[in-house]
Formats: C-alpha cells, structure tokens, sequence
C-alpha cells in the first residue's frame, strides 16, 4: 500500500464521519467548531485524493455516495477508539477537564439546573458544560451528546442511566380561581372546570389513582377541555396563576409556586398518572470507559436531586 496517497488525510476522514452523522455542512461544522467553508474544502480535498465522489449534494440534503458510505463505515469504528483511548489518557491527570455537552427538558433545566451550575463550575473550574434545552428525545451519540437528563419510565438498554430522583405530577390553580370556580372534590368535578393541559391528543384527558393506590386499584380517566393548552410545563404553570384554570404538572415546575403561596394543589388525595414519567435519570450512551468529566458532572446531580423536589403545598381553603 502507498501510505504517502493517504499520508494526513486521516482528519479529512475523520470529518466525513462527523458530515454522515449530522447530514449537513452547517451542523457538521457546527460541532467540530470550524467554518462550513473549511468543512466544504476538506471534503473536497478528500474525493479529489479517493479519486471517486464521495457525497451527493443537493439543495436540501447531504447524502453520502456508496463509496462515501463504505469508507464511513469501515473507519468509524476506528476513530470511536481513538476518542476513548485520548480521553483515557486525558483522564489520567486525576482532574475533570474539558467540554461536556448536556441536553436537558427546557423547564427543567431552566428553574433547577441552571440555577444550582455554578457550584459544579467554580469545583471543577477545567469543566466547560454547553448545555441544549429541549424536551425532544435526542440520538446522543450521533448528536455527540455526552450526557442527558431524562425522565424516563423505561432508559434504552444501550443506555447506563443514573437515577437521580422520583419525581410526581400534580394539579395547581391559583386562588383567585378556586374563589371564582369552586374547588373540585372528586376528579369527575373537573369536567366543569377550565383546565390547563399539553396537546398530545385531540381528546385530552388526565387519569387519576387514589392516594395511597392498592394493587387492584383502577385508574380513573377524565376528559378535561380549557382556554389554553402549551407543549411547556412554564407556559402552563404561568398560566394557572394568572387564573386561568387548573393545570396538571410535573413538581420541579410547581414547586416554587406552591411555596410562594402563588398557586395551591388541587385533589391532593389524588395522584395524577401517565402524564409525565415519575423518575429522573441522567442517561449515557454505554462506553467502556467514562470521562471524569461526566463521572463528576452524574455525582453532582445525584446530590443536587437527591431529594426530589419537595412541594409544601398551602391548601386552598388558607386566607389569602
């Protein structure tokens, strides 16, 4: 074999794996932090070296040719141990150093991860976090994900999942609308009131079970309609205080709510089911090896949410 044909092309390789994973110059050099026009040139040099094209280029899309595919293919593997034996290396300086990339549902990570980052930040002061807000469910090792903040009733089996802690959902309201309104004593009553709630179906509807629940307790479902419906449990939690109805959410976004006094649970004596998952996990793709980056960053939620997210909810029925 000539080494000297391939002799310092190992990186222009090494970026068309990155432009097969992320199907865009843009994203691709978006992630290895250089100029879509250095991304277009290296790609370029890379098919005049093999001698056959290796991506097909159209106005919306990037998809590899055959030849493109095969090469892929046959080298990931051998850069994805690369990138583990040079972060085995780094990690045995005994420090946690260098980017760690974490997506995080947008509520969430908003009003209790956000706040607390920087304790972590000034303890391991060689950690960089960049931090993605959103509630889709991302592919982590095609979007170069390090870690993700989930809940998750069930984590992918390719998955090592952390449990950080359990976690419920619950009905709020203001007190102004409970004046207004009536407070429901059973959940057949919320058919006659304004409920808040996420759009994932044409006909909502919440399920209840009672507190505390036997094993041979059915659940019971009630359809709720209202004057407002969000994909985000802020918008919702906003919502409700501004008296608008009743809202069902995740605690961690009622939580600062219910302690100002600003909002009030609504059947306490039931638990809401099935609307959001009742476990929170930190999720990684598995690796033989953990940097110490994430190994430090999983141990510091762990204590951060180690104990949930207490709501002292003030009862309706109390003085304003």
């Amino acid at each position: 074999m000539d080494h000297s044909k391939i002799e310092g092309l190992w990186a222009h390789v090494h970026w068309l794996t990155v432009l097969a994973e992320q199907g865009s110059y843009t994203a691709a050099a978006r992630r290895l932090g250089v100029s879509k026009a250095g991304m277009s040139q290296r790609i370029a040099e890379l098919e005049r070296k093999a001698g056959v094209p290796l991506v097909q280029r159209t106005t919306r899309s990037v998809r590899l040719t055959e030849a493109g595919q095969r090469l892929v293919e046959e080298t990931r593997t051998a850069f994805d141990a690369i990138a583990q034996s040079f972060a085995g290396v780094r990690d045995l300086a005994g420090v946690p150093r260098g980017r760690l990339r974490v997506t995080a549902p947008v509520a969430l990570a908003r009003q209790q991860l956000v706040p607390r980052l920087a304790d972590f930040l000034r303890a391991h002061p060689e950690v960089r976090i960049e931090l993605e807000l959103s509630d889709r469910l991302s592919a982590l090792a095609m979007e170069g994900f390090d870690l993700a903040i989930r809940h998750s009733a069930a984590p992918p089996d390719t998955h090592v999942a952390w449990p950080l802690c359990q976690t419920r959902s619950l009905l709020v309201a203001s007190r102004a609308y409970l004046r207004q309104r009536g407070e429901p004593a059973v959940p057949a009553d919320l058919g006659s009131h304004d409920c808040l709630y996420y759009p994932r179906q044409d006909q909502p509807a919440w399920h209840f079970l009672p507190r505390p629940a036997q094993a041979d307790t059915e659940r019971i479902t009630v359809p709720v309609a209202g004057p407002f419906a969000a994909n985000n449990s802020e918008a919702l939690r906003d919502a409700a205080a501004a008296g608008l109805g009743i809202a069902l959410l995740p605690d961690f976004s009622a939580q600062a709510g219910l302690r100002s006094g600003q909002l009030v649970e609504v059947l306490p004596a039931w638990q809401p089911v099935g609307a959001f998952a009742e476990q929170l996990f930190a999720i990684r793709p598995y690796a033989p090896h953990v940097p110490r980056a994430v190994a430090a960053f999983v141990a510091w939620l762990r204590e951060v949410f180690a104990e949930g997210f207490s709501v002292h909810a003030v009862p309706a029925e109390s003085p304003v």
